[in-house]
């Protein structure tokens, strides 16, 4: 920092301890323009009126110009002095000054147009989807110039910002992640919905988890979909040992397990995974030191939908996101062969497999029902009436009149493997099959 930066804030030094603000207006950009001029000048904002400054500093002047307070001259350094905005009503960015009439005059037309200053005509868009950022070689998303200025001429710019960090997997630069912040009103305002799931769009499947936790830790994701947002003030069990977890942060966990196998660009399936607990907002139970969240599912698919039109997705998509929340629970449960096949009945069931194994990862869950339903999905590839013969033992028993024992068992499995060629096709023909079977067994 030039010497002449330090001495100013020595002068800050002097305002504060006298009980009154005061600031280096913008040291950065003062600091880059000090290198190109002569005689060095520093501007600073301060609350005190005239007369107190006068007192403080008996070598202030009033300024010639009515742009200044008053300007002083200190070891060959003039000091220019600007009033700090105090009126109650004002608004909250006017308190902090951070441009002057003196310090636009020592910038060239193109560095006016890069910070983008209020005032001045800005470049027309150029259709580049990067224009308004600073090149991401350096290591962090940054916006041009002053992050505020160049968020109040595009504030879909927030968005894209996330959107970037989420997909190259950077930082945002802080002085850009603090006017994202601020501007996150103003974002839900100005910005329509359907610009904002245009940009979302474009984060990969394997980001979206980020991008979520980005736009909620900007305050945008509470404006956007509240109903997911609130999922953060809910807990559930996490596993049998008693352990909770934050609702929401399962929620983004889901998400970033969901395309780690075979769903690698599955948007709409991680989609799917951020709205499957919804529901439990509105299900939620609190009894006997538990929270319960029954029928969650159902729940959620109403309220997704609901959502999914707020945010003008298409119908064939709400029908398949809804589709995916409302049977995403299916799978955690052990089934039968009739459970099985009416599973694989259902429209993008893969899907569901994936959403069902990414919450047990996503908790570190016990996939015993998981692993059962996957190997019973084979067997549902085999047609019923080859699994199991059309009479059970007892049923052959009472037509055959046999007495329990090894024969009724061999007959059991010569009826299955009638079925399997065909032989056999329904209840009258197994009837027919075990007698004769029976009869010439015993002759």
């Amino acid at each position: 920092m030039q010497q002449a930066l330090k001495d100013a804030i020595t002068i800050c030094k002097t305002f504060l301890r006298n009980g009154y603000d005061a600031h280096v207006i913008n040291a950065p950009l003062q600091e880059h323009l000090l290198q190109k001029v002569d005689h060095l000048a520093v501007d600073i904002a301060c609350e005190p009126d005239m007369d107190t400054l006068f007192k403080l500093f008996p070598k202030a002047t009033a300024a010639p110009e009515k742009r200044a307070l008053a300007i002083m001259e200190e070891n060959g350094v003039t000091y220019r002095f600007y009033p700090l905005e105090v009126a109650a009503a004002g608004h909250p960015e006017l308190s902090l000054v951070k441009i002057t009439p003196t310090m636009i005059d020592l910038m060239s037309p193109e560095e006016r147009l890069k910070l983008r200053l209020t005032g001045f005509n800005t470049p027309e868009a150029s259709g580049d989807v990067y224009d308004g950022f600073e090149d991401i070689k350096g290591g962090a998303i940054c916006l041009t110039g002053l992050p505020d200025e160049t968020l109040r001429h595009n504030y879909l710019l927030a968005i894209r910002a996330l959107r970037f960090a989420a997909n190259f997997d950077l930082p945002i630069e802080p002085n850009t992640w603090l006017a994202i912040i601020r501007a996150s009103s103003r974002v839900l305002d100005y910005v329509p919905a359907t610009d904002i799931m245009d940009e979302w769009r474009k984060v990969a499947a394997e980001n979206m988890h980020q991008f979520v936790r980005l736009l909620f830790e900007a305050h945008i994701l509470q404006g956007l979909i509240p109903e997911v947002a609130s999922l953060s003030c809910l807990t559930q069990m996490r596993n049998k040992e008693g352990d909770t977890e934050n609702v929401f942060e399962h929620t983004l966990e889901c998400m970033k397990c969901y395309p780690e196998e075979d769903f690698h660009y599955d948007w709409l399936g991680t989609m799917a995974m951020l709205f499957h607990d919804v529901g439990k907002l509105y299900t939620g139970e609190y009894f006997d030191g538990l929270w319960t969240y029954y029928q969650h599912h159902r729940v959620g698919a109403k309220v997704t939908r609901k959502i999914l039109r707020r945010l003008h997705f298409t119908q064939e998509d709400i029908d398949l996101l809804c589709n995916l929340v409302r049977n995403h629970m299916r799978f955690h449960f052990m089934m039968t062969d009739r459970g099985i096949r009416r599973f694989k009945a259902l429209d993008d069931y893969p899907r569901l497999i994936a959403m069902a194994r990414a919450d047990l990862k996503a908790r570190d869950g016990i996939p015993t029902s998981f692993n059962h339903n996957m190997k019973y999905l084979d067997r549902a590839e085999t047609p019923e009436q080859m699994l199991e013969p059309l009479l059970n033992g007892n049923e052959i028993m009472s037509e055959t009149k046999l007495s329990p024992g090894p024969q009724v068992g061999v007959i059991r499995d010569a009826l299955l493997k009638a079925q399997i060629a065909g032989e056999v096709t329904d209840l009258d023909s197994a009837v027919h099959f075990v007698r004769e079977y029976a009869r010439k067994s015993v002759g």
